[in-house]
């Protein structure tokens, strides 16, 4: 506004000024402008006359340059097209599918066959930036009024993921709910063109291999099976995951056949088998009981075939528990 009113200013004394003489062929605008200026300038030398023309005329540009970019034309707002947008997520989904289809014809996830099943070890999540923190979502009580809070960014050196946070066992005063405290975090499902679910097969592998370092809390590991049943939603495998504390790191390997069968957080008699070639998501909670920060800090989560891990299913079933296994 002070340089408006002083470019203002100046064209009104420009108005108030003589006319510039034939004699006198210097006066003309850089007068105006000294006229209305401020400040004195002192009388320069007539050696100097041709260097304070220069500079009065990069003042002028630089004044000039100033209300150009204050004034804002109403012709240069951003266009946002809704057509434009849908057109581009369409095109987006069908070159998507263009790629799964050609990857299909090629083999396995775009690799040739041999190569994949010559696969003895395979890293499905590592966190080396910020698009590996956005395949993952946390959760915890407070959705349901608790007070635990946790989040997720990355480690030291962007070379790991740092799940920390403070877990709350106090039941939220609703009138409803009696318990409370968990903390919890949990992979996206991957998606296809279109938006359409996919799954992880790991039917060629049968060991869960995570390399992790923790405050000596308990974890539970839950993995999740591909299913667009609305009562099977609540359904997961899982098996618990120790850490030791410290400042070192420790390689965690669970058998798949140690998953056990729950449902809505309750261990069933009845057990199945996990089918590894049907994997939606993984993840892992933090109930302990015990009030306080914690974290977590997870390097990679990987699968691989370990041979002397010969076990197919860990729990026995009977007739009266499970009678369709017996059929």
């Amino acid at each position: 506004m002070a340089l408006v009113h002083r470019l203002l200013n100046g064209a009104y004394i420009f108005r108030h000024c003589p006319k510039p003489s034939a004699s006198c062929p210097f006066l003309g605008t850089r007068f105006a402008y000294y006229c209305s200026s401020s400040l004195q300038k002192p009388e320069a030398a007539p050696g100097k006359t041709s260097c304070q023309r220069n500079s009065e005329g990069d003042l002028q540009g630089h004044h000039q340059r100033e209300v150009a970019l204050d004034i804002t034309s109403p012709e240069e707002k951003p266009e946002v097209s809704f057509d434009k947008a849908i057109k581009d997520e369409i095109k987006d989904h069908f070159r998507r599918l263009k790629d799964d289809i050609v990857n299909h014809w090629i083999g396995p996830e775009g690799r040739p066959l041999h190569e994949v099943l010559l696969e003895q070890a395979k890293v499905v999540w590592q966190f080396r930036g910020k698009e590996d923190l956005d395949k993952w979502v946390v959760t915890s009580d407070k959705t349901i009024g608790g007070r635990s809070e946790v989040f997720l960014k990355m480690g030291k050196n962007n070379q790991s993921a740092l799940l920390y946070g403070t877990l709350s066992s106090e039941a939220p005063k609703d009138g409803e709910s009696g318990c409370s405290g968990y903390c919890a975090m949990i992979s996206r499902i991957p998606r296809g063109p279109f938006e359409r679910k996919r799954a992880y097969d790991w039917s060629q592998f049968n060991t869960l291999y995570l390399r992790v370092r923790g405050d000596g809390r308990p974890w539970m590991v839950n993995i999740r099976e591909d299913t667009d049943i609305i009562q099977r939603k609540n359904q997961m495998y899982s098996y618990f995951m120790f850490t030791r504390g410290g400042p070192y790191w420790q390689e965690v390997k669970i058998p798949f056949s140690k998953f056990f069968f729950s449902n809505q957080g309750r261990i069933r008699d009845a057990q199945y088998q996990l089918l590894l070639d049907k994997i939606s998501s993984i993840g892992f909670t933090l109930a302990d009981k015990v009030d306080g920060p914690f974290f977590l800090e997870i390097d990679f989560i990987g699968v691989f075939t370990d041979p002397a891990h010969t076990e197919e299913f860990a729990y026995e079933n009977s007739p009266e528990l499970n009678p369709r296994l017996f059929k």
